[in-house]
């Protein structure tokens, strides 16, 4: 249970506590689980999670809704940031189950995904729509009852000629793309921090990459 500091012998209120809950939110990266996997395109949101709980000096712990999580504060926010240990398209169960128990609105739910429409190292952040073909979105559209979650999304380009989707995002960053790998996900990290602190649209403003 999320709680704010008190003084030794000074029991928190009840209201306290449901201030905290009310208050918490909940940052879940999209990937696929495994070794295999880990430096897949598609495992962008597992990346950015992953810098997020590395900043904070956490590990991540097994959880009964299917995930992976850290709970933890984020310039005062209260947090849990999550991986759901299923497949990507089956997504949306671990996330709907993690809100549940965490008593998390929609509103307060930020999802990161890679995105194949956007330039590589750009991002683009919004809330609710469509899910554009990613099946992580729409398993996690479908378990949470609608679209209206916040989303970070993580540019990967599109494939190169003919080349599958499919294959294209199971594929690792290329050579070149990995030179800037670890800026751009601390740089969708900062995206996410600037949500918990001062909101989507101040977000937008700093780094929504323009079309």
């Amino acid at each position: 249970m999320w709680g704010f500091l008190s003084r030794p012998g000074v029991r928190k209120s009840r209201d306290d506590e449901d201030m905290a809950e009310t208050e918490r939110w909940l940052v879940v990266g999209l990937g696929n689980p495994g070794p295999k996997y880990a430096g897949n395109r598609h495992n962008a949101g597992f990346m950015v999670v992953d810098a997020l709980a590395a900043d904070k000096g956490e590990r991540w712990k097994a959880h009964k809704a299917h995930a992976e999580v850290v709970e933890t504060r984020i310039d005062g926010a209260a947090v849990v940031l999550a991986k759901p240990r299923t497949f990507m398209n089956l997504s949306g169960g671990p996330v709907a189950g993690l809100a549940k128990f965490y008593k998390v609105p929609m509103e307060r739910i930020i999802v990161v995904h890679d995105e194949m429409d956007i330039d590589y190292g750009a991002l683009k952040l919004k809330k609710g729509g469509g899910s554009g073909g990613h099946n992580g979105l729409k398993s996690t559209t479908a378990s949470l009852g609608g679209p209206d979650y916040l989303r970070v999304r993580f540019g990967v380009g599109r494939p190169p000629g003919r080349m599958d989707p499919a294959a294209y995002v199971l594929r690792d960053f290329s050579s070149t793309e990995s030179r800037d790998l670890d800026l751009n996900v601390e740089r969708a990290a900062d995206a996410v921090r600037t949500i918990l602190t001062d909101g989507l649209g101040k977000a937008q403003n700093v780094f929504h990459t323009a079309a």
